[in-house]
């Protein structure tokens, strides 16, 4: 078992509500063709964690529920400290409306719109409107594998990362992932100054090389590896590390975009060692989305 500092973690309560949904008409793709998609944000009913990442007619398509705290203040600090403390695996309690007191997930948090995106069962997600309420547990920033001083974890609730049966292998710790990534199709977010709210996007406008890299297999809520990869004082690349991320987000017809990657742990001296593993995904460690029984 992983010794990590959980007994001196901060649990804190954060609310939002649903993030209404957003679109770009006529936008251009790296095809050089014009799109007219759906979008992210809202209630999405059908496609949740366990689907493609890839195939919707949509563009960055989240799944499950959007909640934001303030849509016309998306970067200001309170929303800022709604993302920051949102990590994937807290609870989230339904505070409103016709599911008032059930409860779900959080599945991780999308840069740009700012975005955290959670996952509820079908009895409860059926029931909800667009101006339901959430709070949500916010537990795990700062959580630290006291064994392994190289490796950065952050927003990550320890109950997840009891789950993704990780093994100490001396300094280095082997992580189960649905599929490494090359840092070469790292995307928008590189250059960001912190990796503890948003994501890092999957390039995607090489089809060849995401099919030889089995990219184009992945699904949303999988827990995947990019090499080359650093997120420990933001995203950029490094040859020789590797970061540990969960797709929270589809695919996108935009130059730079696709699939984002909400980091978890990375290592700038990659003493991270990931494993393939068909199960690597958040919804099948914590029942969510497709996994649900």
């Amino acid at each position: 078992m992983l010794k990590i500092n959980k007994d001196r973690l901060v649990k804190m309560a954060v609310e939002g509500r649903v993030a209404p949904a957003i679109v770009w008409p006529n936008e251009i793709g790296h095809d050089g063709c014009v799109y007219n998609v759906p979008s992210l944000g809202s209630i999405t009913y059908n496609v949740l964690v366990g689907d493609p990442a890839f195939g919707w007619v949509g563009d960055h398509v989240e799944p499950g529920v959007s909640t934001i705290l303030n849509p016309d203040k998306r970067r200001d600090k309170p929303n800022v400290a709604y993302n920051f403390l949102a990590c994937s695996g807290n609870e989230v309690i339904v505070l409103t409306g016709a599911a008032k007191g059930k409860k779900g997930c959080v599945v991780g948090h999308h840069g740009g719109v700012e975005h955290v995106i959670c996952d509820f069962p079908k009895s409860v997600h059926d029931k909800l409107a667009l101006d339901d309420k959430f709070q949500i547990r916010g537990f795990g920033q700062g959580l630290k594998l006291k064994d392994h001083p190289d490796i950065r974890v952050k927003n990550c609730d320890p109950k997840l990362l009891a789950k993704m049966n990780c093994r100490a292998k001396g300094a280095d710790l082997e992580v189960p992932v649905a599929a490494i990534v090359p840092g070469s199709l790292a995307g928008s977010g590189l250059g960001s100054t912190h990796a503890y709210t948003g994501d890092c996007d999957i390039q995607t406008s090489d089809q060849k090389e995401l099919s030889r890299h089995g990219v184009d297999k992945i699904k949303l809520g999988d827990i995947i590896a990019i090499k080359d990869h650093d997120a420990s004082f933001g995203w950029c690349f490094r040859t020789g590390a590797i970061s540990i991320g969960v797709v929270v987000h589809g695919d996108s017809n935009i130059s730079g975009h696709g699939p984002g990657v909400m980091t978890i742990m990375t290592s700038a001296n990659g003493r991270i060692k990931p494993k393939i593993s068909k199960n690597a995904n958040v919804g099948y460690y914590l029942k969510l989305g497709r996994y649900r029984k």
